[in-house]
């Protein structure tokens, strides 16, 4: 692939058919001649042609089978150069102007670009006609919506579970919030009383038993009471004594670890509530903002005219067959739809091939023909590099460039144009006819006389244009050179 390869196509096949070479003809007047030769001297016959290539020419009339042409008769036939006209030219100082011709298309420097701002892909489904005049409000573009549709509904549907799930969380987070408050005004205080009461009953049995305790031993010692009720009365005592003791390490646990274990669990579990709450809440904003964005897309799936203008489809790739914006294509996000232009300010852009890029540059003057007028203006950009080239360009590399244009009515993006970049001008300069000069290896040469006698002359030449080169040494004003040499003299052949 990418391999160059030259193409020779076969357009016509002509069989057993009359043909004369192409050196042997002579043009003149818009009629065609060739010399035949006969006993005495060649004898002119007038020819209707045919079909051609490079070589020969198809001969419809003028001529028989076995006739015998002259080649090259300006060469050789005095009757041919005097009915070809003038061959020789007489040089002379001048003004030599040279341009570079090339063929463009107008287009605005300032377009309003309609760009698609629905994401990822679409389809158009109708589109407005290239070069319709619009007013504000006008519709343009429309795209496909049912994916965006659907998509909508599905969101909704997720964002309708998200708020009942933000709901449900945020009243746990609220109730577990208030459970934090209960236990620390209500079930703590209540249960730090209950602790702080059964303290006092303890300690006040604890005082009872002793008292009980005391006066069972006296009256043992008096022999009222018997040993064994001493003992029941001790045991009473220190059981209750041990009442005291386990209440008071119940009260010390509750305010010492009892408590902060309960906040830490309450906290905990409102700040997990208050988490899943949030949690959802972001995933239904999220959902609500997806919504928001597909009904906005939904809008922007028809694009109207935001002013009036000319609306004009984009140019497509040189090697696309059909426009971008078509019934039926697939365009995606930010690509530019349509341009409204600035028909106020036009421009012309063309080619240059990449043989004369380095003759062109910004701010040369330049005369556009149009197919109604012709315009001046000036080069105002050329481009550093080539885009790329391929079958659609002929394989020929060329460079853009744009002509700035004065303000004109009446312009459309589109127009061909031809244009003319003068590229330099040399005044009162010694100046030959391109017809004139051989070039080969040994440098440039002309012959000065006449056809049957000439002198060879080797010129230094410098700038040209297509039918004029300027001289710079080798030839002197009023020298005649013969022209088409090549065509009269042996000499200039054999080079």
């Amino acid at each position: 692939p990418g391999m160059s390869a030259e193409v020779e196509v076969i357009m016509a096949q002509y069989k057993d058919v009359l043909r004369v070479p192409v050196a042997a003809v002579v043009e003149a007047n818009e009629r065609f001649f060739c010399w035949v030769r006969t006993g005495e001297k060649p004898q002119r016959r007038s020819l209707q042609l045919g079909d051609s290539n490079d070589e020969f020419i198809v001969v419809e009339a003028g001529l028989k089978e076995e006739d015998q042409v002259v080649l090259n008769p300006l060469a050789s036939i005095e009757e041919a150069r005097e009915l070809a006209g003038e061959l020789v030219h007489t040089i002379k100082r001048g003004d030599l102007l040279v341009t570079l011709t090339e063929q463009g298309t107008l287009e605005s420097s300032d377009n309003k670009e309609i760009k698609c701002r629905v994401r990822g892909r679409g389809t158009v489904n109708w589109v407005i006609e290239n070069g319709t005049q619009v007013k504000p409000g006008d519709e343009l573009v429309r795209l496909e919506n049912k994916q965006i549709e659907d998509y909508l509904n599905e969101r909704t549907k997720f964002a309708h579970l998200s708020r009942d799930a933000a709901i449900g969380f945020r009243a746990q987070a609220n109730r577990a919030g208030l459970a934090i408050f209960e236990y620390e005004e209500g079930r703590f205080p209540v249960r730090l009383m209950t602790l702080e009461k059964d303290l006092i009953i303890s300690e006040s049995n604890l005082r009872t038993a002793k008292s009980i305790l005391d006066h069972a031993k006296q009256m043992f010692e008096r022999g009222y009471r018997s040993e064994l009720d001493v003992e029941e009365k001790t045991a009473t005592v220190k059981e209750s004594q041990l009442r005291v003791d386990v209440t008071r390490t119940e009260i010390d646990i509750l305010k010492r670890f009892t408590k902060n274990e309960e906040l830490v669990t309450l906290r905990g579990d409102w700040e997990s509530a208050k988490a899943a709450a949030a949690g959802h809440e972001e995933v239904l904003a999220m959902d609500e903002a997806r919504m928001d964005l597909a009904r906005k897309e939904i809008e922007r799936c028809v694009i109207r005219a935001e002013k009036s203008g000319l609306v004009i489809y984009p140019i497509a790739d040189r090697w696309k067959n059909a426009p971008d914006i078509v019934e039926g294509a697939t365009v995606h996000n930010d690509q530019v739809l349509l341009l409204m232009p600035d028909l106020s300010n036009m421009q012309v852009k063309f080619g240059i091939h990449d043989s004369m890029i380095k003759h062109v540059k910004p701010k040369m003057p330049a005369k556009v023909t149009l197919p109604d007028r012709t315009l001046y203006g000036v080069v105002s950009y050329v481009s550093p590099v080539a885009p790329p080239a391929g079958w659609w360009t002929g394989n020929i590399v060329k460079y853009d460039a744009i002509i700035k244009l004065p303000s004109v009515e009446s312009l459309k993006p589109g127009m061909s144009a031809e244009v003319e970049v003068i590229m330099a001008r040399h005044k009162n300069v010694l100046m030959i006819p391109v017809a004139a000069v051989i070039e080969n290896e040994q440098g440039s040469f002309c012959w000065v006389g006449t056809a049957e006698k000439a002198q060879r002359r080797s010129l230094q030449l410098g700038d040209s244009n297509d039918a004029f080169i300027v001289v710079e040494s080798g030839l002197q004003e009023g020298d005649q050179v013969v022209l088409k040499p090549a065509a009269v003299i042996e000499e200039a052949q054999a080079l």
